[in-house]
């Protein structure tokens, strides 16, 4: 069997079935002279091989992101002069098994699930055939954020391209319901309780992004606002949402309390709010009953896959889970050169890992500290490659333990197997930190300038806190 990474196409058009009821014969010319005229030759042109036509729909593959997306692009600006026909384009870049002349696998899977996110007439991206694209074309990128699809485990973060041409395009709006989660503001006491409110926040950004009714606008995107002063409505209208939710959380001793309201983007009126006072070992059903309460609201409709990947969480535990948070919180604000922040965090997470030895992002983050340990702090203890090792038994999709594996391998001259790894950590989440940290240093090692401060940038745009990488940078 073989595989190979590369950028699929996928392309079909808007409505077909109802074309064909109103005028078969005409729908089947009209369809045909776009092939013959527009589509099969901006493909050759630009360097694409079509190796599936189904009807109305057609896969392509081609060798660089930039060829498809122009290919892309080309296409949609020729087609949307005819009024009875418009394409809905996804493009993703990813892992595909070869079989004669047919390409198969997951790659192809989430073009296609991404081209059904897409607007009528438009073209819809993956993270990474977005962040390979940055900066090599006079494109922009709007965030359409991530989306649970069909038989894809991870949610899948979209983005729709555009250029000065496109946007006079006339299309369909992207989405109906959309949301902004702002961070919930930290009402304790202790303002080194921040960690507590922000891992909240993102927890039910999180759990949002798995409805696939409702758009989330993505975490680095809503905290740019956070501790600033702000007007609902004009938020609303700058990112084009139609609700958003604001909040804060009060953690004292064993008890926390969280008020959440859901505002109206357009009217700035409240549609739903709550206060809730419970015992902090109630905090995961907690953020469950607010997030099925957001979807209530909505009046939106919770598929059984979606509610179980909402309550599936990586630990049980209160305390593993609060103290994981205090490492995170740690490693994300840190340097990596100071040894005794990184020896904090070791000491957090083996804790964390001995309350719940099944908790996998502990057991990577603990395997990060050790190797920083080891490589860059001439510490004699494990290389923490195991700890990575018990991660990926516990959950073989955790991209951020592919990431930290990756960069063991790197440290250890391993540059091959480490380059195998981070890939796989950026197919199964490109807009993780971690990985697009990991890629960094192994981009920067392997003296590739341009993808080490891509990467950077990324991690950057995603925890905004991160000084580490703007040191790097």
């Amino acid at each position: 069997m073989q595989r190979k990474l590369t950028v699929i196409f996928s392309a079909d058009v808007v409505g077909y079935s109802a074309l064909m009821e109103r005028d078969e014969a005409g729908t089947l010319a009209r369809l045909k002279e776009n092939r013959a005229s527009v589509f099969d030759p901006q493909v050759a042109t630009h360097g694409g091989r079509q190796f599936k036509l189904m009807g109305d729909g057609a896969l392509v593959e081609f060798g660089s992101v930039v060829a498809a997306i122009s290919c892309a692009l080309a296409i949609q600006a020729e087609t949307g002069k005819d009024e009875g026909l418009r394409y809905r384009i996804g493009i993703n870049l990813g892992e595909v098994i070869i079989e004669g002349d047919d390409i198969y696998g997951e790659g192809v899977n989430v073009a296609a699930r991404i081209q059904a996110l897409a607007p009528a007439g438009g073209v819809a991206l993956s993270r990474v055939v977005k962040d390979q694209a940055d900066g090599k074309m006079a494109a922009t990128f709007e965030d359409m954020g991530e989306h649970s699809v069909k038989n894809i485990e991870r949610p899948v973060h979209v983005f729709r391209v555009s250029t000065a041409q496109t946007e006079s395009w006339k299309m369909e709006a992207p989405r109906k319901l959309s949301i902004c989660v702002l961070p919930f503001a930290n009402m304790s006491a202790d303002a080194e309780q921040e960690y507590f409110s922000d891992g909240i926040s993102e927890d039910i950004i999180t759990d949002l992004s798995k409805v696939s009714a409702l758009f989330v606008v993505a975490r680095n995107t809503a905290f740019q606002f956070k501790g600033k002063s702000i007007d609902i409505p004009q938020i609303a209208r700058q990112l084009k949402v139609s609700h958003v939710l604001e909040g804060s959380v009060r953690k004292s001793g064993g008890k926390v309390r969280i008020t959440a309201q859901l505002i109206d983007g357009a009217t700035g009126g409240h549609i739903w709010a709550e206060r809730y006072d419970r015992d902090l070992n109630e905090i995961f059903a907690l953020q469950d009953e607010i997030s099925e309460a957001i979807v209530a609201a909505l009046k939106l409709k919770l598929l059984p896959e979606e509610k179980r990947a909402i309550e599936a969480r990586g630990t049980d535990n209160v305390e593993a889970y609060n103290l994981y948070l205090m490492a995170r919180q740690s490693y994300v604000t840190g340097f990596e050169n100071d040894k005794r922040s990184v020896e904090g965090i070791a000491r957090l997470c083996k804790r964390v890992v001995e309350i719940d030895p099944g908790f996998a992002r502990a057991w990577a983050l603990m395997a990060l500290a050790q190797m920083l340990l080891r490589s860059l702090h001439a510490d004699k203890g494990d290389d923490g490659l195991a700890a990575a090792d018990r991660a990926l038994a516990l959950d073989a999709t955790l991209a951020e333990a592919h990431a930290v594996k990756g960069r063991i391998f790197s440290e250890t001259g391993r540059q091959d197997e480490a380059a195998k790894e981070i890939q796989v950590a950026l197919r199964l989440d490109p807009a993780s930190y971690e990985v697009n940290r990991a890629a960094a240093y192994l981009a920067f090692r392997q003296r590739r300038m341009e993808d080490a401060i891509r990467h950077f940038e990324i991690a950057m745009s995603l925890v905004g806190v991160d000084f580490s990488s703007a040191g790097m940078l």
